[in-house]
């Protein structure tokens, strides 16, 4: 048994298949309750939107619906003919549109899976499938812009549809269980987080918005909203102006920076960095989130399946400090590596506590403001490196600050 075990509740068998399904008081973690029910007699007409050559269908967005008892998938849409021929026999899907508003327009479902793997699709396709009635999963980044994202969360509101995003990691059993260890004090007093984007040939700008968006969503379900940011973001060794802004082939809006460091503050003392940096890959390791306390050490390797390790702080000695980290295993296993079907895993976990939002009338975990909030972390990165000040949160400026 690891020392950690101390500070987490046993889960039984029972409990722990709950645990998969469980998405009510994030933030009370020490207790799990019950597993909510479908609706008894409800079934959900489901339909999927690509965009082969432009984003096709990320992390497994096409398969959500896949062998749902409460949910029949009715449709696909994508404009490519090839693309939407190969989506269409492989979801085997009775119908297959060019245009996703045809397909509301004909079908009128009530769950859209707005998949494409590019973020420029997102806030026409999300809109559009608001507009005509039905709750979206989308894939991440949510948005390229705060204005869009603050425009499809207004139109939600008002309709009263769920929007979720696919932040899996947030609702995996390990970080879940981490969550609780932590309010349980397995490392002390958390007083800081230091997170590192993948760091591979995306450093820089490409990484934060791909997979710094998972980062500081993770942050965010530790420690809350950021109440200001400092940053410096280089390119070629130098500060990065508003002319260095750049459209990669996987768009997801304007990007700059080869090189990021961010610092947040967050209530109680809590600081968090965030950093991108090819030369630092070796050295870091795994992409992830590091929860420093003033007992020990937790660290989060991120993808799916998503990994925790815990280390005991150890006094120093003539012979230095040692530092052992341990794997938290006491949380149900992902039971697949994400190229075996892992996805589906995580993403099952996401869309199962979006029916069950809206069908309780709550906001999912993985909410469309909780991606709104990670992408404003983004983007007060780019404002605060722009213009050499720190920046307060939540930001009054919601256009992007590289497209000005």
């Amino acid at each position: 048994m690891g020392w950690y075990q101390q500070f987490v509740k046993p889960l039984p068998v029972a409990a722990r298949r709950d645990f998969l399904r469980q998405s009510a008081a994030l933030a009370l973690l020490s207790s799990l309750a019950p597993s909510f029910a479908f609706a008894a007699n409800r079934k959900y007409r489901a339909a999927v939107f690509g965009a082969t050559g432009k984003g096709d269908y990320g992390h497994g967005l096409d398969v959500v619906f896949s062998n749902r008892e409460n949910v029949e998938l009715v449709a696909v849409s994508d404009a490519d003919p090839a693309g939407r021929a190969k989506a269409a026999a492989k979801l085997k899907a009775p119908r297959a549109y060019a245009d996703y508003r045809e397909l509301l327009a004909k079908e009128k479902p009530d769950l859209v899976s707005v998949a494409p793997r590019q973020t420029g699709e997102h806030h026409a396709m999300t809109l559009a499938a608001l507009r005509a009635g039905a709750h979206v999963y989308s894939e991440k980044p949510f948005t390229t812009t705060l204005a869009e994202a603050d425009e499809l969360l207004a139109e939600a509101r008002k309709r009263k549809l769920k929007i979720a995003v696919a932040h899996q990691m947030r609702f995996t059993p390990p970080v879940q269980e981490l969550k609780q260890a932590v309010v349980g004090g397995v490392i002390g007093d958390l007083l800081e987080l230091r997170a590192w984007g993948k760091q591979d040939a995306r450093a820089g700008g490409e990484d934060m918005m791909v997979l710094g968006t998972h980062l500081f969503d993770l942050i965010r379900l530790f420690v809350g909203d950021a109440l200001w940011c400092t940053a410096r973001v280089l390119q070629q060794g130098r500060d990065i102006t508003a002319a260095d802004a750049r459209v990669t082939k996987d768009f997801i809006g304007p990007i700059a920076g080869e090189e990021i460091h961010a610092t947040f503050a967050f209530a109680k003392g809590i600081n968090a960095t965030f950093t991108s940096r090819a030369q630092l890959r070796e050295q870091v390791g795994a992409w992830g989130v590091e929860l420093v306390g003033s007992k020990g050490a937790a660290r989060i390797n991120a993808n799916i399946p998503t990994q925790v390790f815990l280390a005991k702080q150890m006094p120093w000695t003539a012979g230095g400090r040692p530092l052992a980290w341990e794997k938290m295993t006491s949380a149900p296993a992902e039971n697949l590596p994400a190229a075996q079907g892992g996805f589906l895993e995580a993403n099952g976990r996401v869309v199962d506590d979006w029916i069950a939002a809206i069908e309780q009338e709550r906001e999912p975990a993985c909410s469309g403001h909780n991606a709104m909030k990670a992408i404003e972390m983004a983007m007060a990165v780019y404002h605060a490196a722009l213009t050499g000040r720190r920046v307060a949160l939540p930001l009054a400026e919601r256009v992007h600050p590289l497209a000005k």
